[in-house]
């Protein structure tokens, strides 16, 4: 059904990009009612306009919380033009129709973004506008909502190309966005009421962007979010949905790790979420050099990451091998040069280090929630046959990070802050820890003097056996099985370290 808007309301907070649609309106004829600023705004273009209280009879009260909630407003948008009973009763109250509302809400989230002032946040929670897009969008068959200014070009266009007329079609598209906005300013009302212990499901995130596809070709995905407030693209195509779930995982780690007061880097390299290599060093190169050393193979293909600049004799180092994504704080104008030799590798710089505090994902016909995993220990416990020294306690500490990152069941081998050996993913902890072994073998690494990080607690002994054999004689794990006193009495008898931690770092 095609219908030609007679009458607009207009009450927006901004006023950005809505000049040419008010100069329009006013080309086509079409009668416009307005408040406060809006009808200032309007008025200053030398377009004639309405005011609301003419038809309200009432002036703006109590500070402007009461302005278009009347009768007489929201009679001009639920009305049907084609109920009997609703004609005669807009006639008998003398209520125009009201074809258009254009409103765009008070900024309540960036008020709480800010300001602390909870009165200023509360006076930013929109009640007449959300009601007039709820009304205007319920009445669609008869009304053109825009609930935003993001939709001001879309009916720009429609007043264009249509001269003022709209169809259904287009009228039931603009209310779905409608509903779609006061369902977001809804949900970030809540969270900020109650930022926790919900008792719905409240998250809702915009922007959505399209993907290439998801983990498989045969798979669609979407991105929902706005990566350029963590990262500006340097150079490379666009993210992928593997690429965006490696980032974040290296991300992750890296954020661990702070530059030291000794001025130590570190680099790690990423696949498929896990770490497979990784070392802390007085300088970039030599952080990198270790990390790829560590398992030159699997970094074929990877995510880099590391916490200070990119310089050049590291960006020549990096361009030998074949990556997808390289992430940094900042890089020098001469690596930048280099690194951009090659147009599809992806450059980020991170702009900060922002983490979600809370993680979910959707199985089975809800939703999982929980807490991001935060922190390396809760305690530090000498469990073993001696104390550990200084050197083995830094290494001990790097370790367990890194085991964190590692998906479970994980073993995390690492000697002078370089990860020479990990096992992840495997169903029982020996089969991880004899794939640590393995890849320290195959790339010649001596396990004298390593440390072995666990992700969780030693069921048995044949853990700290099996690693003590191969010449490992320090241990951190978190503790927690009934038979913890089996691999610490191994240590004690055999005067190795091991350390409880009394956190564990589980991943799936």
């Amino acid at each position: 059904m095609t219908k030609k808007i007679q009458s607009a309301l207009i009450s927006v907070f901004y006023k950005d990009g809505l000049d040419s649609i008010v100069k329009k309106l006013h080309s086509l004829g079409i009668t416009i009612y307005s408040t406060g600023g809006t009808q200032k705004f309007i008025e200053t273009l030398g377009v004639p306009c309405i005011a609301v209280e003419s038809l309200t009879t009432y002036p703006s009260i109590l500070g402007g919380r009461v302005k278009t909630l009347h009768p007489s407003v929201f009679g001009g948008i639920l009305a049907r033009r084609e109920n009997e009973t609703d004609v005669q009763e807009m006639a008998q109250y003398k209520i125009p129709e009201i074809d258009l509302v254009i409103v765009d809400l008070y900024p309540f989230e960036e008020t709480v973004a800010s300001t602390n002032d909870d009165a200023a946040i509360i006076e930013k929670i929109d009640v007449g506008g959300p009601s007039m897009i709820r009304g205007a969008a319920k009445n669609h068959k008869y009304v053109v909502v825009v609930g935003s200014k993001d939709e001001y070009s879309f009916l720009e266009d429609l007043l264009n190309e249509q001269n003022g007329e709209t169809t259904l079609e287009q009228r039931r598209l603009l209310a779905a966005k409608a509903f779609e906005v006061c369902a977001h300013y809804d949900v970030a009302i809540a969270k900020y009421f109650n930022p926790t212990n919900a008792d719905y499901f409240l998250e809702s995130v915009p922007d959505p962007k399209s993907l290439r596809y998801g983990e498989n070709p045969h798979q669609s995905a979407s991105f929902y979010g706005k990566l350029d407030e963590i990262f500006d693209q340097l150079n490379g195509k666009e993210l992928s949905y593997n690429n965006i779930v490696d980032v974040d995982a290296a991300v992750q780690l890296i954020n661990e790790f702070k530059v030291a007061e000794n001025n130590e880097t570190v680099f790690a390299i990423i696949k498929h979420t896990n770490v497979c290599g990784i070392a802390s060093r007085k300088t970039l190169k030599e952080a990198w050099d270790n990390a790829l050393a560590g398992d030159p193979e699997s970094a074929f293909g990877g995510v880099l990451v590391c916490n200070a600049p990119i310089d050049k004799i590291t960006a020549e180092a990096i361009s030998e091998i074949f990556f997808e994504v390289l992430i940094a704080p900042a890089f020098d104008a001469d690596a930048l040069e280099i690194l951009k030799s090659k147009k599809n590798r992806i450059l980020l710089q991170q702009k900060n280090n922002f983490i979600n505090k809370q993680q979910y994902k959707s199985l089975l016909n809800g939703v999982l929630i929980q807490q991001n995993d935060e922190g390396n220990y809760s305690e530090w416990k000498e469990a073993g046959g001696r104390e550990t020294t200084d050197n083995e306690k830094e290494n001990l500490k790097f370790a367990n990070l890194v085991c964190k990152h590692l998906k479970s069941n994980a073993i995390a081998l690492i000697k002078n802050k370089q990860l020479i050996g990990k096992g992840c993913g495997q169903t029982s902890r020996i089969d991880s820890l004899r794939q640590a072994i393995e890849k320290a073998n195959q790339f010649k690494f001596d396990l004298h003097g390593a440390v072995l990080a666990s992700d969780a607690f030693f069921p048995f002994n044949d853990c700290v056996q099996i690693a003590h054999a191969e010449g490992i004689e320090v241990f951190i794990q978190p503790g927690g099985s009934i038979r913890d006193k089996d691999s610490i009495e191994y240590c004690v008898q055999n005067k190795l370290a091991m350390v409880i931690t009394g956190m564990r770092h589980f991943k799936h």
